[in-house]
């Protein structure tokens, strides 16, 4: 980010690799210089094996791909979720990072398999049908987290991002349908007021693809819609979405959302 400050910057967008980054402490770094930023962890689908990115080299894990957007560029995001919380609220009671021991002071891993029931032997992939929704206290917002892996010899729980200890948590599950509003949800907030050609990056929670199957399409159908004709989808799957929450500028690690970056030309036609 420091080598990346001028005058002109107008936006960032991050491309991270997903299993050897914690995305909480990615997006602190990220912040502080006065500009948006957006992006994404890469995911390897629910295989949790290895992930990549590439940036003026072949492609490689371990590594994180920061691109500046400098000039006459509006860039605008949105990001959403359509999770719905279920069952009792609980306390992380033994944590470090974005690994979690013990809630309700009882082993997490086990905690986490009784609500699973017969999908706990699909473990860590079937966690990304059930994340987890944490919040410090009961008045903010609260942050969606996936699981990236499990440790049965600690009974463990690893995310993609922080879980704080002493953090209030719910288990969450959505519908197909509640996907899809979401996602037409983001592409509301990220919509530029203007109709000239609009590149719009898309990072999904690999989880939502997993959820949605075979109406993955319905997702970015809805996308396409609202922004108009004149806008041209890229993008990819992630175990993480860097954007800020709403209008605030700072950054925040999301987990299971849509995320949208639409970006345009502001130079005069």
């Amino acid at each position: 980010m420091e080598q990346l400050k001028a005058a002109d910057l107008r936006h960032v967008l991050v491309f991270s690799d997903g299993l050897a980054v914690n995305g909480s402490k990615l997006a602190a770094g990220l912040n502080g210089y006065g500009v948006t930023v957006t992006g994404g962890l890469a995911a390897d689908g629910p295989r949790f094996e290895r992930t990549w990115v590439i940036g003026n080299a072949p492609a490689r894990a371990g590594c994180v791909v920061i691109v500046g957007l400098y000039g006459d560029i509006a860039a605008k995001t949105g990001s959403a979720a359509g999770w719905q919380e279920f069952g009792a609220e609980r306390i992380v009671t033994k944590s470090a990072g974005n690994v979690v021991t013990e809630i309700d002071n009882q082993p997490a891993l086990s905690l986490y398999k009784r609500y699973l029931g017969e999908l706990a032997k699909d473990l860590p992939g079937s966690g990304l049908r059930f994340p987890l929704s944490i919040r410090t206290n009961k008045h903010e917002p609260s942050i969606i987290r996936t699981m990236l892996a499990v440790d049965e010899a600690a009974q463990s729980l690893t995310f993609a991002g922080d879980v704080p200890q002493g953090s209030l948590c719910k288990l969450m599950r959505t519908e197909i349908s509640s996907l899809i509003d979401s996602a037409g949800s983001a592409a509301e907030q990220a919509k530029l007021t203007t109709d000239k050609p609009t590149l719009c990056l898309v990072v999904t929670c690999v989880g939502r693809r997993l959820v949605l199957g075979q109406l993955t399409e319905d997702e970015l159908a809805i996308v396409e819609t609202t922004l108009g004709p004149n806008a041209t989808l890229a993008g990819f799957y992630s175990y993480g979405e860097l954007a800020p929450f709403s209008d605030v500028l700072h950054c925040r690690l999301h987990n299971q959302t849509m995320t949208l970056t639409t970006l345009q030309d502001k130079a005069p036609c």
